[in-house]
């Protein structure tokens, strides 16, 4: 009888961690890259102990516009505004690539006055709802990686298109006009490469599913409410409005007219921010990586930024690198071209893919590279191209 109750006893443990095992891996596969950062972040604490200087690495600032915006791009959801405009935008473009190169254009336009993540979090659950229409996951996945690109290389032309671009032209004072001009031929080029590869990488489908071009308008009051809130987080990301006050306004409006909406925030990916804040401020405060960089970033500050970038990304680059250089518009071309490749190359990146992994899974037919892989391989192209540009011009 002892042995039968141990015998089970012992195999409801062993039920128990594999079920629990299960779960972990369930939680990893979900969200890769929140687990990944989250670990390497824990080990850089064990490298550079916590510390009062810890707080100092999390960039409320980002984590509240990127919040505001979730919270106005979920109460524009729910009032069926993508509905609308997607009924709408069919109607006139029922063609993928069509949809697919507007979605990318305004990506790169909108991302040189708007910034990079601010576009990607607004124009990203608008093209999920247009294009899944088209039953091509495929030609998603690519439109969803190209308007990434086209949002981090759109967002170097002006100095408020990014974070680091605002950094080094306030820390070197920098000029407009010289700052445009700097940018302006790789700006051009990156646009030619973009609506390049939306005509290699999209096929022209037409839509399957039949949308109603009489769909019901958003409330006009609702919809004027999340125009003025997106217009205040705007201020905000241009610092004419305190990020707090922002916050404030948009929590305590939807908190009266929608409260549902919270329930939309990616939390897993704000999460992730903070743990790549802690990552990042850590390696900043290790001896040796300050001692290498002094060493190799006046040989070529360019390149040393870019390959910084892949690693650290790029704002957090940029702030590094800036300590070891006198060369300003070297660290510019070198963080907005570095961040290109990696996923974390430039943080912006991390958005579209919660998106994009947010999706249900599907199975289709053939062999579709994965979203990392693809990802990695259109990134890397365009920064191969662009950084043999930059040598021609050097």
């Amino acid at each position: 009888m002892t042995i039968i109750v141990v015998f089970f006893a012992v195999w409801t443990i062993i039920c128990a961690v594999f079920e629990l095992f299960k779960g972990v891996g369930r939680f990893i596969k979900k969200d890769p890259i929140l687990v990944i950062s989250g670990a390497l972040a824990a080990v850089s604490c064990f490298i550079v102990h916590p510390d009062s200087e810890y707080i100092g690495y999390i960039n409320f600032r980002v984590l509240a516009i990127l919040a505001s915006l979730m919270l106005v791009v979920a109460m524009l959801l729910r009032i069926g505004t993508f509905d609308f405009l997607t009924a709408r935008l069919l109607k006139k473009l029922d063609s993928s690539r069509g949809i697919s190169l507007l979605m990318t254009i305004m990506s790169f336009v909108m991302a040189m006055f708007l910034t990079n993540d601010v576009t990607l979090v607004t124009l990203v659950p608008f093209s999920i709802a247009v294009l899944k229409g088209f039953n091509d996951r495929r030609g998603l996945m690519f439109t969803l990686i190209l308007m990434t690109v086209a949002a981090n290389l759109g967002s170097m032309f002006t100095p408020i298109g990014n974070p680091q671009n605002l950094y080094l032209y306030t820390n070197y004072h920098m000029e407009l006009l010289p700052f445009i001009k700097l940018m302006l031929p790789y700006t051009a080029l990156s646009l030619i490469l973009t609506v390049a590869a939306i005509f290699i990488l999209i096929k022209n489908h037409k839509s399957e599913s039949k949308h109603s071009s009489d769909a019901a308008a958003p409330g006009t009051k609702r919809l004027l409410v999340c125009i003025a809130l997106f217009i205040i987080c705007v201020l905000a990301v241009a610092d004419i409005l305190n990020w707090i006050v922002m916050f404030a306004i948009v929590a305590a409006t939807v908190i009266l007219i929608d409260r549902k909406a919270f329930k939309y925030v990616d939390y897993a990916l704000l999460l992730t921010f903070v743990f790549f804040f802690v990552l990042i401020g850590n390696i900043g405060r290790i001896p040796a990586v300050y001692d290498t960089l002094s060493r190799v970033v006046d040989s070529s500050p360019t390149l040393t930024a870019v390959i910084a970038s892949q690693v650290i990304s790029n704002v957090p680059a940029a702030m590094l690198l800036s300590a070891f250089s006198t060369n300003g518009e070297a660290l510019v071309i070198g963080t907005n071209l570095g961040g290109l490749g990696t996923l974390i190359a430039s943080m912006a990146s991390l958005i579209t893919y919660k998106f994009y992994n947010a999706m249900p899974s599907e199975k289709q037919p053939g062999k579709t590279p994965g979203y990392l892989v693809s990802f990695t391989i259109v990134n890397v192209v365009f920064l191969g191209l662009l950084l043999v540009f930059w040598a021609v011009l050097s």
